[in-house]
């Protein structure tokens, strides 16, 4: 945030040489007298009332659109699927691996702890209910809400440290405020309201430090904004390793202010330079890494019971694990075991019995009239299966059954199998019937329809072993490629017993097609003794390293390709965007954009900054002085800083491999919009220099006075773009909360530039 002028102080230089005792008043005056930043010590160009009002105006605004209609849809939403899921293993100290620091998937389970969440939903895919699966994430979703608010304040807060006017300041936190993507992101349960707020955080107290260090550097309240500004820190990069980015906007201020004070007209000594730069390393360094490892010290300790994430680990990390709750009722199943099994969403245990599906339906249709397979909710011996191999196997005993493994399921009280066909459902004309058929045709003309597969929920899951109670998976007909389902919304007649109906859905990778093994019946005496696992103690660094090497080894790994992954180049215009959530039979959605109009004009804002600063430095190359001294340590001063930050956020991920997604931009948004209306107040003042035939950095130049301040162009140019900006987020609305049904020429209306939009035809 300094300047580059050539005889003059560097910035907060004599104050920051400030000895103690006699001298200190000197020094403070010599400050006073060469400092060029004294527009930052200044009174503010408004009054206190206007901060406050404009404060509260767009912090209301910006709390109404997050919290509005917070608890729609009831159903997991893109990314809820990992944090959600995250949030429980925390909750049932189970150990997972994640390529994402701990600290803000803590703070969602802690919310989870304090709502008296036992973890047990685990959030597995993208449209499962929260009305079916009871969880908090109302709960979720508000803390995330509320952190999405207040990183409005922080931004309007930055900006009037910054000495800017209170209608700039509210509209740079309005940017961010009503920006459709920093809103969808923000009420939903994800890493980015707490990444985005801790970026804030880090860019407010780094001012609030600079601006200490101009008129009382090595005071207690200097100390206390340097490990401020530490602390927001390591929240950042124990969110997200692109927390890295963050460190590097404070880091370049720091080593130009560091510059400064090594310059010898700044008054120090090497050994008191050599203080200043110790005590930095200690407060931004030093101090938040030991509070970064202090959450892998808490993660490990609550992690404590093996869990889904045990196989990414060595052995010797798995030893230190006790074992999950589910380590008593989980057993592994075997063929010839006889189980029962059970559909997750409903409840419903797959169940047969010796009755047939009536010849015709109410609706007219014929069925198979075949032996009918129902679900059904109380233990009764209809609902025993007996599992059977397909290939042949080196032993009858003890040989486990694999996920995506071909297999037989033979319905023990009545010795039929299970088998799917292209006949119509009794409900779903669609969708096909499932029936059991006898021993004699199983084997003969309909083998190739009674065989089955349990198909894990994701690719990696394939070959691994089944177990009771903690494998999901699909039941999967072979010869068909179609998914047991079961529903409750509709029971079957009196003919059905009022059971559920059993179909087979085409729609395979749908959630409500899940099921998992309840119960082995005939389970053996060597399977039922449990054993408790012996934990083995190894050293914390150990466990941290193992564990670093691999979250970035696996963060570098995820390079496949994504429907909805883009390049860098487009997220500055937000030229595409993420399907976040769909509603098939409701044509809803939630599609994660931009506002595209507020982006634009940060691309324009960019643009002109870089134009202006070149123009600049030419024309003073040919003793042409455009700009006056305050305007130019504006430019080169808070616009710098905030152009700095955002190149920072930005650019890097042109260097990465992995998958890229247009969230990935919102920090550098966040910082851009700082800026952008920073940039619009310099542009609406009086800009020009006092006295153009004097050279400014001449010693003696006169220090001007503050820029005046078009105010009526500004605050017409800031309402024009505020209702531009306001309009775009209202039209685009329907795709934030998801609660509009579009007509398909409503959509197509809204597809602007690249976004692909479900249900435009």
């Amino acid at each position: 945030m300094g300047n580059k002028r050539k005889l003059q102080q560097p910035v907060g230089a004599a104050a920051a040489s400030a000895p103690t005792g006699s001298s200190d008043k000197k020094v403070k005056d010599s400050h006073f007298e060469f400092s060029t930043e004294k527009w930052l010590l200044r009174e503010r160009p408004d009054s206190t009332k206007q901060y406050r009002l404009w404060l509260w105006a767009v912090t209301t605004v910006a709390f109404i659109v997050r919290f509005y209609r917070i608890w729609y849809p009831k159903e997991v939403v893109f990314d809820e699927v990992h944090f959600g899921k995250f949030a429980s293993y925390y909750l049932e100290r189970t150990f997972f691996f994640d390529v994402h620091p701990p600290f803000a998937k803590m703070l969602i389970a802690f919310i989870g702890f304090l709502s008296g969440y036992d973890g047990s939903f685990k959030f597995d895919e993208i449209g499962y209910s929260y009305v079916q699966n009871p969880a908090p994430f109302l709960q979720y979703r508000c803390f995330n809400a509320l952190l999405g608010t207040l990183t409005v304040p922080i931004m309007f807060n930055t900006l009037k440290e910054l000495n800017f006017k209170a209608v700039t300041c509210a509209f740079g936190g309005l940017l961010v405020a009503i920006d459709n993507a920093h809103v969808t992101e923000t009420r939903l349960i994800l890493l980015d309201a707490f990444l985005l707020f801790s970026v804030a955080l880090s860019i407010y107290t780094y001012v609030r430090f600079y601006k200490v260090q101009l008129t009382a550097p090595l005071s207690l309240k200097w100390y206390l904004w340097l490990y401020a500004t530490g602390l927001s820190l390591s929240f950042v990069i124990s969110t997200k390793y692109v927390g890295m980015m963050t460190y590097a906007t404070i880091g370049s201020a720091v080593a130009v202010n560091l510059w400064q004070l090594l310059d010898i007209r700044a008054g120090l000594t090497i050994r008191q330079f050599a203080s200043h730069f110790v005590k930095r390393l200690n407060g931004l360094i030093f101090a938040p890494f030991l509070v970064y490892l202090f959450w892998f010290w808490v993660h490990f300790t609550i992690l404590a019971k093996s869990g889904p994430g045990d196989n990414f680990m060595s052995g010797e990390f798995q030893e230190t694990l006790g074992d999950s709750p589910l380590a008593k009722e989980s057993k592994q199943v075997n063929y010839y075991d006889i189980i029962t099994l059970r559909h997750r969403d409903t409840s419903a245990l797959l169940h047969s019995h010796l009755a047939r599906y009536p010849q015709r339906y109410e609706d007219g249709r014929i069925s198979s009239q075949g032996q009918q397979v129902t679900g059904y909710f109380y233990e009764d011996a209809n609902n025993e299966w007996e599992i059977l191999p397909v290939k042949e196997l080196p032993s009858k005993e003890g040989q486990p059954v694999l996920l995506n493994e071909a297999f037989r399921l033979r319905h023990v009280s009545t010795n039929s199998y299970l088998l799917t066909h292209d006949v119509a459902s009794p409900f779903y004309p669609t969708n096909e019937e499932v029936i059991t058929v006898p021993e004699e045709a199983a084997n003969g003309d309909d083998y190739k329809q009674t065989l089955f597969q349990f198909q894990g929920l994701n690719k990696r899951d394939a070959g691994a072993i089944v177990k009771t109670k903690g494998t999901f998976f699909r039941i999967f007909h072979v010869d068909t490629a179609v998914a047991l389902w079961t529903h409750n919304d509709v029971l079957l007649p009196d003919w059905g017993f009022n059971q559920q109906e059993v179909n087979g859905n085409k729609k395979v990778t749908e959630p409500a097609n899940n099921w998992f093994v309840d119960t082995i019946v005939n389970l053996d005496d060597e399977r039922k003794i449990y054993v408790p696992k012996e934990v083995r103690k190894v050293p914390f660094f150990t466990k941290w390293a193992e564990l670093q090497r691999l979250m970035f080894e696996h963060n570098n790994k995820l390079s496949s390709e994504h429907p909805f992954a883009s390049e860098p180049y487009s997220w500055p215009g937000s030229l595409n965007g993420v399907s976040f959530w769909t509603k098939d039979t409701e044509r809803k959605q939630i599609f994660f954009i931009g506002n595209i109009i507020g982006w634009w004009l940060q691309v324009i804002s960019l643009a002109l900054y870089v134009g202006i600063v070149v123009t600049d430095l030419l024309t003073r190359q040919r003793a042409y002085f455009a700009l006056g001294k305050i305007t130019r340590e504006k430019l080169y001063g808070p616009l710098l800083y905030f152009f700095v930050g955002w190149v920072w956020h930005y650019f890097p991920f042109y260097l990465m491999g992995r998958q890229k997604f247009l969230h990935h931009y919102l920090p550098a948004h966040l910082l851009a919009s700082m800026f952008t209306a920073a940039l619009w107040e310099i542009v609406f003042s009086d800009c020009k220099s006092l006295d153009p035939e004097k050279d400014e950095e001449a010693p003696g130049a006169k220090y001007e006075s503050s820029p005046e301040i078009q105010t009526k162009i500004l605050y017409t140019f800031f309402g024009m773009m505020a209702l531009a900006i306001g309009w775009f987020f209202w039209y685009f609305s329907p795709f934030v909360y998801g609660d509009v049904t579009l007509t398909p020429e409503q959509v197509s209306n809204r597809k602007w530039l690249n976004m692909e939009l479900n249900f435009a035809k």
